[in-house]
C-alpha cells in the first residue's frame, strides 16, 4: 500500500509552483558554477526557506554526478519530536512539486531488522523539514536518473549512540552508488536562539533563544558568528568525531545538525574508502551588529573520495 509524505513545507518555505521552483533550482546550481564529480559521495547542505538558503545549498547539490547512484541517504536532524534515537520514515513515497522519490523499503527493512531504529509516523515525518528541503534539490539533479531515497531521521543522540549509528551505516559508503545527503544549518545567533537544553529536554525542540556567543577580538558581531562557525568547519573537515564534540561542547554553537553531521563524520571514520569533507561556501540570513539582531548561517560542503 503506498504511503505519502506530502510536501508539507511547499508554498511557506518554498514555491510550490512547479515551473517557479524547477527555475530557481536550475539558476541556483547554474550560478554557482561547478563542476559534477563522480567522486563526490555526499553532502552537507541547509535546510532553511529558500529565499534564505536556496543559494547556498546549490554549493552542494551542484557537485553531483547522478550517473552511477542509485541511492540517497538523507540524515537530518528533529526539530519537533525527541528522540534518543534514529527513525525510519514509514512512507513509501517522498512528493514535492516538480517530481516524486520512492523510497528503498529493502534498505529500511535491512535497518529496521537491526533493531537500533524506531519508526516515525507520517505526522511526525510532514512536520519536519530538515529532510524536505533537500528533496526538490535531489529531484532537481536527478532529473533522468531513476533514484531512491532512505530517509533518516537523527534524533538527540549521545556520543554512544553517534558512534553506533555511524558504524552500522558505515558499509553503505562503501558501495559507489549510495549517496549521503546530510542536513544542517550552522549557528542561530540572538536572544531568541538557544541549544543546550535541546540535547536533553523535549520541550526545548521548537523553543530556542538566548544564543549571544560574542568574540569581540573579531569585531562586528557577524565576523564573530563567522569565526565560530569556520572554527566548526574545519574541524569537520578533518573528519575527526572527537574533536568536533569537544567543539561543541566548548562553544555549544547552536549548529542544529550536530547530530547527523556527527554520525556522517563517524561513518567515514569507520568506512574503507577515504572520503575528505570540504566547505564550498558559508552565509549568514543576516549581518548582527547589535545584541538585538539574529541570524541564521548556512554552509555547505561536498564528501569526495580522496585518491
Amino acid at each position: 500500500m503506498e504511503r505519502i509524505r506530502r510536501a508539507s513545507h511547499a508554498g511557506s518555505w518554498y514555491t510550490d509552483n512547479p515551473k517557479k521552483l524547477a527555475e530557481e533550482l536550475d539558476g541556483w546550481i547554474t550560478a554557482a558554477g561547478l563542476p559534477k564529480s563522480s567522486d563526490v559521495r555526499g553532502v552537507i547542505a541547509p535546510h532553511a526557506g529558500y529565499s534564505y538558503s536556496g543559494r547556498a545549498a546549490a554549493y552542494a547539490f551542484g557537485n553531483i554526478d547522478p550517473t552511477n547512484i542509485s541511492r540517497v541517504f538523507l540524515l537530518g536532524p528533529s526539530h519537533h519530536y525527541y528522540t534518543p534515537k534514529c527513525a525510519l520514515s514509514t512512507a513509501t513515497v517522498y512528493k514535492t512539486p516538480i517530481g516524486d522519490l520512492p523510497i528503498d523499503l529493502e534498505v529500511i527493512e535491512e535497518l529496521k531488522a537491526t533493531g537500533k531504529f524506531e519508526l516515525m509516523n507520517l505526522r511526525v515525518d510532514e512536520a519536519e523539514h530538515s529532510m524536505e528541503m533537500h528533496l526538490p534539490y535531489l529531484v532537481k539533479v536527478f532529473e533522468g536518473h531513476p533514484v531512491k531515497v532512505v530517509p533518516i531521521l537523527v534524533g538527540a543522540l549521545g556520543a554512544e549512540n553517534e558512534a553506533m549509528y555511524g558504524k552500522l551505516l558505515a558499509k553503505y559508503i562503501d558501495d559507489p552508488q549510495n549517496f549521503f545527503s546530510v542536513s544542517s544549518d550552522f549557528c542561530h545567533w540572538g536572544s531568541r536562539f538557544s541549544f543546550g537544553a535541546q540535547k536533553y529536554l523535549p520541550s526545548a525542540l521548537g523553543v530556542m533563544f538566548n544564543y549571544i556567543h560574542y568574540d569581540k577580538k573579531y569585531g562586528a558581531i557577524h565576523k564573530s558568528i563567522e569565526a565560530l562557525d569556520k572554527m566548526g568547519m574545519d574541524i569537520i573537515e578533518t573528519g575527526d568525531a572527537d574533536a568536533f564534540k569537544e567543539y561543541l561542547s566548548e562553544y555549544d554553537n547552536t549548529i542544529c545538525g550536530r547530530h547527523p553531521i556527527s554520525v556522517f563524520l563517524h561513518m567515514l571514520r569507520n568506512s574503507s574508502t577515504r572520503i575528505k569533507i570540504k566547505f564550498l561556501r558559508y552565509e549568514q540570513s543576516s549581518q548582527c551588529k547589535t545584541t538585538r539582531d539574529s541570524s541564521v548561517s548556512y554552509a555547505s560542503a561536498a564528501a569526495k573520495v580522496d585518491a
